[in-house]
């Protein structure tokens, strides 16, 4: 057996387990995000600020303890504290990048305004500090959006290991990035699935959890 049909094959036996309820489950949650407010976006946006090579467990924690509220009114020092309180990384920087996109609190109504999912992640990388590629497909990903790929180090670690990349790229530019996204979703239609379901197959593999 190839390293791809073994990686193929754990991912159909994920599928054909329990952990498949959690999987469409979490699923379900960002489907439920095309009803919810533009302060409910704002607080996910800002979680996948907060996520930027941090721990996505803490940066959860720290978006339950704020909610949209904190978010969009406490200022840069409280936020800050908070984030430094769950050590969490660059708390610093993290605080300010979130103060600085309450210039899009709007960002439903934003992200609304065209269909086309690509041209959406590069206004985002290109317009919010604090956001590249990774973190805006992460952020469409928790929205709604099934089709991109959230290429994190634990996706590219797999990657690697399973031979699908010779090397687990230093910088992930644009042009590397879409490279790789390719691979990924070609691999998610081989397994009949979309980019969504098998990011979080995938993420368990390497974690043994289903966060999002």
């Amino acid at each position: 057996m190839s390293k791809l049909q073994s990686l193929k094959a754990q991912i159909i036996k994920l599928q054909n387990s329990n952990i498949r309820i959690e999987v469409e489950k979490r699923l379900k949650e960002f489907s439920s995000f095309a009803k919810k407010s533009n302060d409910e976006w704002f607080s996910e946006l800002c979680f996948c600020i907060l996520t930027a090579n941090s721990k996505a467990v803490t940066g959860i924690k720290i978006q339950q303890e704020l909610g949209a509220n904190g978010f969009l009114n406490k200022s840069e020092k409280e936020i800050c504290k908070v984030i430094q309180d769950n050590k969490h990384r660059f708390h610093n920087n993290k605080s300010s990048y979130i103060v600085q996109a309450r210039e899009f609190k709007n960002i439903k109504n934003l992200v609304k305004k065209s269909k086309d999912t690509l041209s959406i992640r590069n206004w985002i990388a290109e317009n919010i500090k604090g956001i590249g590629y990774k973190e805006a497909s992460h952020f469409l990903r928790n929205i709604g959006k099934k089709d991109i790929a959230i290429l994190d180090r634990h996706i590219l670690n797999l990657f690697k290991e399973y031979g699908l990349i010779n090397e687990k790229p230093k910088t992930l530019t644009k042009k590397i990035y879409l490279e790789i996204e390719k691979i990924f979703l070609d691999l998610a239609e081989k397994l009949k699935m979309n980019g969504a379901e098998l990011d979080l197959y995938m993420w368990y593999l390497k974690t043994n959890k289903i966060l999002k």
